[in-house]
């Protein structure tokens, strides 16, 4: 590594970082309904929104009237766009005429969309028409994290009330989050993509002769306005086929950097808005210290695997420079493994290089992150509820070691609580082991890997781990574009969205009907140093010890053959 790489990371961390408090309390003001410096131009259009929906913006639901309609919003935007992807053969904005898709990739696909994975089987720029990139895709990219985000404020209400049957209005809630929240920043940097080259336009692809003579087609269409809400809303579905490695994309370093940064902007200001809430800041700052343990001991690890060599190659006469396969040479090692590192921590799943090419060690660190649940940062809203699943999963353990009966912030925890918290443990093993399992256990489905051996193994194992975990990057050698895959994603990311939402608006629910207890000497303190070393521990314990045989099967038996291999070469 050299000083434009520790200057990369350095900027990085500054753009995630130095606007996340004052943005994290513009997002509680706004979703709370307070004023704030855009309320005089989008509080007309509020009203508007709710005058034309029928909605009553100062009617507030319980967690069960709030699920229900979360719940009916899913169900219509998944039909909506499953009609959309099958019939925009018929449908306008379609100069390339492309064709319709197949029912079980059009269903996908919108499960896709829709559960905010945005994992894609299928090639942007050859298979999407323009219309269903625009009206398809991009509105499920503002809404998904929306839902996201409503989700969380319900949880953090529950928190911040006491005894209170209400949790909030989820058409407000929601509403408030696109208008506010994803539609200024979106525009913001839409802008900033197109002053660094990224096209914006509705005209058919151009058609070019290269110096070899032969006929190429080179792609346009609305992609800034795309990118910009994929990266923001951490849904990570490229416009193009190969994600942010496009040069249409990601022109640039710094479009690099702004589409880096992006993905987690708005995941870390909502750890100060949770403080808001909660009215203690120091509870962000030991959530986010978290965070930024486990994201950096990730980043570690990957710029140490992949700025090593291949151990295959130690017997020739190359040049040791690190590995190059499989990344942007214009953008280098230190940029891809940073992405990458960031993507799987959030529930993004763009990219900027093919993670199938990483080291062993290298595609682990991606992999685990999301085998976590996607709690480093995570996705707008998902990530921090799952976060706080985990508090509360630490809280239990902390007052079980000290004979106390565990509280989070004044709310005791008791036996309804803790069963959710232990079905919320439950999904990512169920949607990764065994869907996994059975990929590899038929003949079938089993032909999608391309590789043999333990990489094989890691391709299936990536791709249901990314599906369950919401995340929707791939290890690029696994075919999953088969009728069987597309069925069984679909039912690992409906699996992980609804596994996680659902148990979370029902502890919600729970927890704002009681009563607040005051917090004393013998509380356990959950904004220490020593609850923040406690809480990673938990965390790495659960993940490490539920998915530890799964990864010695595929990432770590590659290393390790990778060795013997390059032992036997001298």
């Amino acid at each position: 590594m050299n000083v434009n790489d520790y200057g990369l990371i350095a900027a990085f961390f500054l753009m995630v970082l130095l606007p996340a408090p004052w943005l994290g309390r513009y997002l509680y003001r706004a979703m709370e309904g307070q004023r704030t410096w855009l309320t005089p131009v989008l509080q007309p259009v509020e009203r508007l929104c709710y005058r034309l929906a029928g909605v009553d913006g100062e009617r507030e639901q319980d967690w069960k009237s709030y699920s229900l309609a979360l719940l009916s919003l899913t169900a219509a935007s998944l039909l909506a766009l499953f009609a959309i992807l099958v019939l925009q053969a018929h449908l306008p904005l379609n100069p390339q005429a492309v064709p319709g898709m197949s029912w079980d990739l059009a269903l996908n696909t919108a499960v896709s969309f829709v559960t905010n994975t945005n994992w894609q089987a299928y090639s942007g720029e050859a298979q999407l028409s323009y219309f269903s990139q625009m009206l398809g895709l991009g509105v499920q990219n503002f809404v998904s994290p929306a839902v996201g985000l409503a989700v969380l404020v319900v949880f953090c209400r529950a928190l911040a009330r006491r005894s209170s049957r209400d949790v909030g209005n989820f058409w407000v809630d929601l509403t408030r989050a696109v208008l506010y929240g994803l539609l200024p920043l979106s525009l913001v940097l839409a802008l900033l993509l197109v002053w660094q080259g990224v096209p914006q336009s509705l005209h058919s692809y151009v058609s070019a002769v290269t110096l070899q003579g032969s006929e190429q087609s080179i792609p346009l269409g609305p992609a800034a306005s795309q990118i910009a809400i994929k990266q923001l809303g951490t849904n990570g579905g490229g416009f193009f086929g190969v994600n942010s490695a496009h040069p249409f994309e990601n022109p640039t370093a710094w479009s690099n950097l702004l589409e880096m940064a992006s993905i987690l902007l708005i995941p870390a200001a909502l750890v100060f808005m949770f403080g808001h809430y909660v009215r203690d800041l120091r509870q962000s700052r030991a959530i986010l210290a978290c965070m930024l343990v486990l994201f950096c001991l990730g980043l570690g690890a990957t710029l140490l695997a992949e700025h090593q060599p291949n151990p295959a190659f130690n017997a020739l006469p190359v040049e040791q420079g690190g590995s190059f396969e499989g990344k942007e040479s214009r953008l280098g090692i230190t940029a891809s493994a940073l992405w990458a590192t960031a993507t799987s921590a959030a529930s993004n799943g763009s990219v900027n290089a093919m993670h199938d090419s990483f080291s062993p060690l290298g595609g682990l660190v991606p992999m685990f992150n999301m085998m976590l649940g996607e709690i480093i940062f995570g996705g707008v809203g998902a990530g921090l509820y799952g976060m706080l699943l985990f508090v509360l999963v630490t809280v239990f353990l902390a007052g079980l070691m000290i004979g106390r009966t565990p509280e989070y912030l004044g709310k005791k925890l008791e036996a309804q609580e803790v069963r959710l918290l232990v079905a919320t443990l439950l999904v990512m093993p169920l949607g990764v082991l065994v869907l996994t399992a059975l990929g590899v256990s038929f003949a079938g489905p089993a032909e999608s890997i391309s590789n043999p051996g333990p990489h094989g193994f890691s391709q299936i194992l990536y791709a249901y781990t990314s599906g369950t975990g919401n995340n929707g990057s791939a290890f690029a050698g696994f075919g999953a574009a088969t009728p069987y895959h597309n069925l069984m994603m679909a039912l690992a990311m409906l699996l992980g969205r609804f596994g996680f939402i659902l148990p979370v608006l029902a502890i919600a629910g729970s927890l704002a009907a009681k009563a607040s207890v005051p917090v004393d000497a013998n509380s356990f303190p959950t904004h220490g140093a020593l609850f923040v070393v406690l809480l990673s521990l938990v965390i790495l314990l659960v993940g490490g010890l539920t998915f530890l045989p799964a990864l010695a099967l595929g990432p770590v038996a590659e290393h390790f053959s990778l060795l013997t291999a390059s032992q036997g070469a001298l």
